[in-house]
């Protein structure tokens, strides 16, 4: 009988009640410690990315680009990658660089680029979205990349600070620096330094080494024919020339002059 009311069935003896009903601490603890365990990879992963991006963001050229609306900038990422290249070839490349205000560049000079490179770049906020979806979709049709869809600021930001890889963290700094030249500058300022810093060519960056090097004048004294040839080997300066007589620079410079003629 003793041994029958001391232990009733189902009940566990040396137990206070309010303890029924919960887990040993023990076992909780472990499952816990297993359940951090666990989840401890994804937490490190994502504190590095975090770690990256940030590390990544305070290393943007703020304080250059707050000065480039009055400062001219004489050297480029672009102009150091091209030179770093060239010293792995045990080459030395001299670069061909001369500032000119907007003022000095024709017209004509600047619509032909502004059509062959940027259509609406008077009318977007750094980023051609409908001319990404068109690139998008024509690159997925032909398996390549055959179109690009940067515009003029994009391709200035990349010039200036970035280089021509295509990293997706360069991309993503590429944006970045876009919406700040976009935020910081006027669209004229943004064309002038694009139309002066652009590659023309081994060793040539600007418009006006590019009329000196192509066409031996200045670049005030282009013509129309000669700026629309200048604008339509901007996408691969370094395996054409203006000066090339071949069906692409020629029917290029052709396209660029019929759309020009309806501005």
């Amino acid at each position: 009988m003793s041994n029958a009311s001391g232990k009733r069935k189902g009940v566990r003896p040396n137990r206070p009640l309010w303890n029924f009903g919960q887990r040993p601490k023990g076992r909780t603890h472990r499952n816990r410690r297993l359940s951090w365990i666990r989840k401890t990879p994804f937490k490190m992963i994502l504190g590095i990315i975090c770690v990256f991006l940030l590390f990544e963001i305070f290393t943007l050229p703020i304080f250059s680009i707050f000065s480039l609306d009055t400062d001219n900038p004489k050297r480029t990422a672009l102009m150091q990658q091209r030179m770093e290249e060239a010293k792995e070839q045990g080459k030395s490349m001299r670069i061909k660089h001369r500032w000119v205000p907007l003022s000095k560049i024709p017209k004509h000079v600047r619509m032909a680029v502004l059509v062959a490179e940027d259509g609406a770049f008077f009318s977007h906020a750094g980023v051609d979205w409908h001319e990404v979806g068109e690139s998008l979709e024509t690159n997925w049709e032909q398996g390549r990349i055959v179109r690009g869809g940067s515009t003029i600021t994009q391709q200035l930001a990349k010039n200036l600070y970035l280089s021509t890889s295509r990293d997706p963290i360069r991309k993503l700094k590429e944006l970045l620096i876009t919406w700040m030249l976009e935020a910081r500058l006027k669209k004229n300022r943004i064309l002038e330094l694009y139309l002066n810093i652009i590659e023309w060519g081994p060793g040539v960056f600007g418009i006006e080494a590019a009329a000196q090097r192509h066409f031996h004048k200045p670049a005030v004294q282009l013509t129309r024919k000669e700026g629309a040839r200048l604008a339509a080997v901007i996408p691969s300066p370094l395996r054409r020339r203006p000066t090339d007589d071949n069906d692409y620079v020629n029917n290029k410079a052709q396209l660029i002059l019929k759309r020009m003629s309806t501005r």
